[in-house]
């Protein structure tokens, strides 16, 4: 296809998946993960021994099981939710071409980045909150590709048309299932010690939580932010979404609503973490956890990325 016929295209970037919920994929696709030095900034001498011969011999056993708790017929939730989501804005964008790519895993976005037929590459990550952990990451791919016609949207957390699609959806759940008496919106976790470098996640998920709760009409006491998916020792973004429903429970809140805004598709942490271990955690205190599902291919969802889509593309060169 010669340069005058060349399409654009926009890739969606998603974190990634293992293949299968087997030990042996989930070894591979953690090591991948945690080898990226934006996830893990220890020295690489001291972390890779620690990493292979510690960590994943123990942990990929136990994750796989996880996995295996919510494998879909089609694959992984995130892989099949972010592949439907592509083909809903394929259908909106007709003019360009719209795929699903992985940070880690299959389908790769560094090969995706390869000297291509397209005429200009937008990478849209599917966080709507910039961190140096995850946006920064795919930055450091496009970077290494070192194709001058790659542009990436470097985030939309107050996105209208995005915090209308959130928005939406609980008001769908509310009708659909009844209010529960407060609402969680839970946001991944981040160590203190990157917020305190200067990294806005923390932020920026601030302002998507109040533009959702505003959008919604509520008071500052009828919902909490929060952060899940502490991990290691050190210190972590407060309060902790384990931590709030417990106080939630201890104040005698019986049922709570939970939405995950800074996940675009249902993934292990939602579905499992969230829908099975927090929501036993919270039944073991006398309550009820109602989780509501990520945008995933809402229309909503497709209408909002594709119109951020296009706007990148118009200020592009």
């Amino acid at each position: 296809m010669d340069e005058g016929s060349a399409r654009d295209a926009v890739l969606l970037a998603n974190l990634g998946t293992p293949a299968a919920p087997t030990a042996a994929a989930v070894h591979a696709y953690l090591l991948e993960f945690l080898s990226d030095p934006r996830v893990v900034a220890l020295p690489r001498w001291l972390w890779q021994p620690l990493l292979r011969l510690a960590i994943l011999p123990r942990r990929a056993p136990r994750v796989a099981e996880k996995y295996a708790s919510i494998w879909l017929p089609g694959g992984s939730p995130l892989a099949v939710h972010t592949r439907h989501l592509a083909a809903a804005v394929q259908q909106r964008m007709p003019e360009c071409e719209v795929l699903h790519a992985m940070r880690y895993g299959a389908p790769s976005l560094a090969a995706l980045l390869e000297p291509s037929r397209w005429r200009r590459v937008l990478v849209l990550p599917l966080y709507p909150q910039y961190s140096t952990t995850t946006t920064g990451s795919v930055a450091d791919v496009i970077a290494a590709a070192g194709n001058p016609a790659v542009r990436m949207v470097g985030d939309y957390h107050d996105d209208a048309g995005w915090v209308a699609a959130v928005a939406q959806s609980i008001q769908a759940h509310w009708l659909a299932h009844g209010r529960g008496e407060h609402l969680l919106l839970s946001f991944h976790g981040l160590p203190q010690r990157i917020v305190d470098a200067g990294d806005p996640y923390a932020r920026h998920c601030a302002a998507s939580a109040a533009a959702i709760a505003a959008a919604l009409g509520l008071d500052a006491g009828q919902w909490t932010l929060a952060y899940q998916s502490r991990f290691g020792a050190g210190r972590w973004l407060q309060p902790a979404t384990i931590d709030t429903l417990d106080a939630l429970a201890a104040r005698g809140v019986k049922q709570v609503d939970v939405a995950c805004p800074g996940f675009a598709a249902d993934c292990l942490e939602t579905l499992e973490e969230i829908g099975m271990m927090l929501a036993e955690r919270f039944a073991s205190r006398g309550g009820e956890l109602r989780v509501i599902p990520c945008l995933n291919d809402a229309p909503a969802h497709a209408d909002a990325l594709a119109a951020i889509a296009r706007r990148a593309l118009a200020d592009a060169p």
